[in-house]
């Protein structure tokens, strides 16, 4: 559907929506734009509507962020935030007015409203549907209707599983979520699959750095260079620190940056390595350990498709490390041991090895920790 078929149609504003992919869902976001109200989409999942908003004059669209380390909070987005996103996403990838933007990411984060709101903004397709079906997808993609799709790590695994082996039309392929496994970069490249890594958050209205197809081995684990519009840079303890007119109002810190609470750098390049969480630290024998250090060292063992690091109540260590992976079942555990013990000091050594069917992750694809066995 393009927007411009939208406009006759559209109807009375509205504030709090349930998001699924459908036309009435964008009718109603663009209804509730062009009448000036605050635009809430939710998980239908939920058993009732989102508690009170607190939105602004100039707020267009008010997000629940995925709550993974705590209680989700309200973002509002303004129209110039929109604007800004769409702007950088433009320059980054181009824009066709043949497109047609694959959504099958959940309409109530971010990543998938973004393409809806970018879709409008450029006068382009946005090709709706509600949830993630791996061959749905598949079929999107393998019959040429789909030329630009936004998916996570999680997503595309499953669209290889389900013999994805075709995409005649597709010319970017945003992959965010958090790292993409190197097994996928690999397949990747020997397939031609143009797969783009990303960084971004709520706050800053979806992507603020994108890595280039052709840099995804070479530059292995990096989210790209920052985004036209955005500054990057980073603070006290490795924090990464974004500025930008699509950064939420009031989302920045008294000094003018939106601390975002992840760790990373940049290399000589001004290439930006996402770290982990700031808060994701286990400290274990008076050590603090990034989960995320463990959690790259673990991926990259060939046999391990996925896997994730949490600290566990230790009467010797205070927190022992566990690690939790999926795939590597010809793999026994020592051997998993000494892949770490090349990559890792020996305080930063898992005490444990849980092998799991998959990893609990929210509907943005990001691994949710306080689900993980005991």
């Amino acid at each position: 559907m393009t927007y411009a078929e939208l406009d006759a149609s559209l109807g009375p504003a509205v504030a709090a929506v349930p998001a699924r992919g459908t036309h009435e869902f964008a009718r109603q976001l663009w209804s509730a734009w062009r009448e000036g109200t605050a635009f809430v989409p939710y998980d239908p999942r939920l058993p009732g509507p989102p508690a009170a908003v607190d939105a602004g004059p100039e707020v267009r669209t008010v997000i629940f962020t995925s709550g993974t380390t705590g209680q989700p909070k309200q973002v509002g987005l303004t129209a110039a935030n929109h604007e800004a996103s769409a702007l950088a996403s433009a320059w980054n990838l181009g824009v066709d007015p043949g497109d047609r933007w694959l959504c099958c990411l959940p309409l109530w984060h971010v990543g998938g409203l973004s393409i809806l709101h970018r879709s409008a903004i450029y006068g382009t397709t946005a090709v709706l549907h509600d949830g993630f079906d791996a061959a749905r997808v598949r079929e999107s993609l393998e019959s040429g209707e789909a030329t630009v799709v936004s998916l996570v790590a999680t997503m595309l695994r499953r669209l290889i599983d389900a013999g994805l082996s075709e995409w005649p039309a597709l010319r970017a392929a945003l992959v965010g979520g958090g790292p993409v496994p190197r097994e996928l970069l690999e397949w990747a490249r020997a397939s031609g699959f143009p797969l783009l890594q990303t960084y971004g958050m709520t706050e800053t209205c979806s992507q603020v750095a994108t890595l280039p197809a052709a840099e995804a081995l070479a530059k292995a684990g990096s989210a790209g260079r920052p985004l036209v519009g955005v500054e990057l840079r980073i603070g006290a303890g490795g924090q990464i620190l974004v500025r930008g007119p699509m950064v939420a109002p009031g989302a920045a810190d008294g000094d003018g940056w939106l601390h975002t609470g992840d760790r990373g750098r940049l290399d000589g390049d001004g290439f930006l390595h996402v770290e982990g969480r700031i808060d994701d630290v286990i400290v274990t024998g008076g050590e603090n350990v990034a989960a995320a250090e463990v959690e790259a060292a673990l991926a990259a063992h060939p046999a391990v498709a996925d896997a994730a690091v949490a600290g566990r109540p230790d009467p010797e260590w205070g927190e022992a490390i566990v690690a939790y992976v999926t795939g590597a079942s010809d793999v026994t555990d020592a051997e998993l041991l000494a892949h770490c013990r090349e990559r890792l000091e020996r305080h930063k050594l898992p005490k444990a090895i849980v092998r799991v069917a998959e990893l609990p992750r929210n509907a943005a694809g990001k691994v949710v920790k306080a689900a993980l066995p005991h």
